[in-house]
């Protein structure tokens, strides 16, 4: 092996690093249409995350994507049997917005949700409509994130989208799902002009050089790790961070230092993740 990292070192030998926690911000839970996964439930999600060291998981519930009364009282559920392992974003569908003013009404009384996931590809709904502007007020109210799905050229979701709509909620973090995957300039440039924004690098592993190029033109500081589980397996995505061409010091931001930095609002009186010692003065 010639990359002289000791977390990739770690990760090479053991299969996991002890001093280097895992945060993944951009997880699923249960089945998805007909598609097999061997791990879409809470005992196959922790047997992947324990193997590769994984700490915590950042969830929407696959079924509230479509059905959000059902889907995110189900990933209620699953924090509430295992509160230091799972956080969850609320899901809502723009397509009734008589349900996206139920979820809303809803978020204060189940602990451990961090704030919405937003499809509007899958849902077929722009980004920028109204219907996503009630979530979108409570989430700058609130101060809480917003992980939403973008996709190049995407007439729903494009990286310029999400560059219209973060700027005017300013106390809302916004994650950008697969950093708008295709439209790497332009998802770039939105995540370098908004403090509020961040990149999620979930699917952009397999661009080689992607990760060099964020941590180069945007920072480390920016990215955030994510895997789409239980549609990728951690350890692939791990591997990519390790084996980039890039420092340790990068490593931990994207891997967990920026993630607890996110998270640490929402995780009075329960345990973070190891590593939270580290937080100051990394970003």
């Amino acid at each position: 092996m010639t990359n002289s990292s000791p977390i990739a070192q770690d990760f090479l030998t053991r299969g996991r690093c002890e001093t280097c926690p895992v945060v993944d911000m951009h997880g699923h839970y249960g089945p998805f249409r007909g598609i097999y996964f061997p791990s879409p439930y809470a005992d196959g999600m922790l047997r992947a995350m324990d193997r590769a060291g994984v700490a915590r998981v950042v969830c929407s519930s696959h079924t509230s994507l479509v059905d959000p009364e059902r889907g995110n009282r189900e990933m209620a559920q699953v924090i509430r049997d295992h509160p230091d392992r799972f956080l969850g974003y609320r899901a809502v569908n723009p397509n009734y917005p008589d349900q996206v003013e139920a979820e809303i009404a809803r978020f204060p009384h189940d602990a451990g949700f961090v704030g919405f996931k937003f499809h509007p590809s899958g849902n077929c709904y722009p980004l920028t409509g109204d219907n996503y502007l009630p979530a979108l007020e409570y989430a700058h109210q609130q101060r809480l994130i917003v992980l939403s799905h973008t996709w190049g050229a995407s007439q729903y979701d494009s990286p310029e989208m999400l560059g219209e709509v973060a700027p005017k909620y300013p106390d809302a973090t916004f994650i950008m799902g697969h950093s708008g995957y295709g439209e790497w300039d332009a998802a770039f440039g939105v995540a370098r002009d908004n403090p509020n924004v961040y990149l999620d690098l979930t699917a952009a592993y397999k661009v080689a050089g992607i990760i060099e190029r964020i941590c180069r033109e945007v920072g480390s500081q920016k990215a955030l790790f994510g895997t789409d589980l239980p549609w990728f397996d951690p350890y692939y995505c791990i591997g990519c961070i390790c084996f980039s061409h890039i420092t340790d010091d990068e490593r931990r931001n994207i891997l967990h230092r920026t993630a607890d930095r996110l998270l640490a609002p929402f995780l009075t009186g329960s345990q973070p993740p190891e590593g939270k010692q580290e937080r100051r003065g990394s970003d």
